[in-house]
């Protein structure tokens, strides 16, 4: 194999003429001289298309390229500018970079495939590039990977949800697709504004192709999914509507201990302050202790036990499911609505004014766990970006991880 075929191979740069390679000093970088092939040269550096030159704009110009054993390496060569009819004057493309970055493809591809897949020191030791500096790469190798492929594309059952992934009440608005688990859309904020942007993306046509949507109970999701959704059934997630059960629960035995502690009752109101988990546990959770303690509220206090039992009932709902599932959440209403205990003849308002949605749940048995699940993902990655300077890089390193955009290292390819 000739020495000019062996530097393109190792420097990722098929299909340019190696001139020549020099090492500058004795610890300096390694730079490899190159020029394009003839039918490369003149294209627009955005759409590729041949077009006329301008001038030899800057001169020479270098790339960073992945270093060779222990030395940095860099890519040498003329960056004139053309004359394209559609972007007007533009720097010329070259094939081994992305349209106006300092590094190679290869380098870029390598610090993406390495921001998923290990830690944060390492990648910048390794590849001896600052951290932000992996945030800028990071989001031109998705914005590059979501120009070729529409990840809106066939889009059936999604799950929206928010996340917080900084102080001060900062939040991404995230949507995934149920059918494949890959997060589809991100933005920040957790507004009809937010949301609404990505049925802007999506379109009318695709938007009315989608069937279901889970969510939580959040009145602005449940707004913009009726207007951009004409054809869509929201089905609110079972873990939000049980937890309301337990919030209502917990306020009862809040308000029997405050009763019991101003009523001089201390060993009553000792013994309540202890009960909290097993009130909220489930019941094929609880320990020996827990289940005694269970018993003593049955005989100690009964409006408390009955809240405990409505909460447990409304649970049970979720686990029947279909026809079943929505005569217990009917006979639940009736028996809530008749409880005499205010938090639960409140929950029934806000069950009942949520009814069509949690109907839904139960005939089409969709939940948001996939959603929690990416969600969970994302505050992993919410540890490893931290020192980015925006969201957007967050939001970037989160498609490549979690919306099937990290390309492979290079010289692999994909099975």
């Amino acid at each position: 194999m000739r020495g000019v075929r062996v530097w393109s191979r190792l420097l990722g740069v098929e299909g340019a003429v190696v001139e020549f390679v020099e090492l500058e000093e004795a610890t300096g970088p390694l730079v490899v001289s190159v020029r394009l092939l003839a039918r490369d040269r003149s294209r627009c550096g955005l759409c590729q298309r041949r077009s006329p030159g301008y001038d030899t704009g800057d001169g020479r110009r270098r790339w960073r390229a992945l270093d060779l054993g222990t030395t940095r390496a860099y890519l040498e060569a003329d960056a004139p500018r053309v004359t394209c009819p559609e972007h007007g004057v533009v720097v010329a493309a070259v094939p081994w970079a992305r349209h106006g970055m300092g590094h190679t493809r290869s380098f870029d591809d390598t610090v993406a495939w390495l921001a998923v897949h290990t830690s944060k020191s390492a990648v910048v030791e390794l590849l001896r590039v600052a951290w932000r500096t992996v945030g800028s790469i990071v989001a031109r190798v998705v914005a590059d990977a979501r120009a070729g492929h529409d990840g809106l594309d066939g889009l059936v059952r999604i799950g929206i949800d928010e996340i917080s992934h900084r102080r001060g009440q900062r939040y991404l608005t995230v949507v995934v697709d149920h059918d494949s688990g890959r997060l589809v859309w991100a933005a920040p904020g957790r507004d009809e504004r937010t949301l609404g942007a990505f049925f802007e993306a999506l379109g009318p046509e695709r938007a009315a192709a989608i069937e279901l949507v889970s969510a939580d109970a959040a009145e602005w999701i449940g707004r913009v999914v009726a207007r951009h959704c004409p054809n869509a059934s929201l089905c609110l997630d079972p873990f939000h509507v049980v937890a309301w059960a337990t919030e209502a629960l917990d306020l009862v035995r809040r308000e029997v201990w405050n009763a019991a502690r101003r009523g001089g009752e201390a060993i009553l109101a000792r013994e309540l302050k202890g009960a909290r988990y097993a009130l909220w546990k489930n019941p094929e959770h609880l320990t020996d202790r827990q289940r005694g303690k269970l018993a003593w509220i049955a005989a100690a206090n009964e409006p408390l036990y009955r809240a405990y039992l409505l909460k447990e009932q409304l649970r049970a709902v979720f686990a029947l499911r279909g026809e079943a599932g929505m005569a217990l959440l009917a006979a639940w209403l009736r028996w809530a609505r008749r409880s005499r205990i205010g938090a639960f003849v409140e929950l029934a308002r806000k069950v009942t004014k949520n009814r069509t949605g949690i109907e839904a749940t139960l005939v089409e048995g969709l939940s948001n766990a996939r959603v929690e699940a990416v969600n969970t993902k994302i505050r992993l990655l919410t540890r490893i970006a931290f020192g980015f300077r925006s969201p957007a890089a967050l939001i970037a390193l989160a498609m490549l991880g979690l919306g099937g955009l990290c390309p492979p290292l290079p010289g692999r390819r994909l099975a």
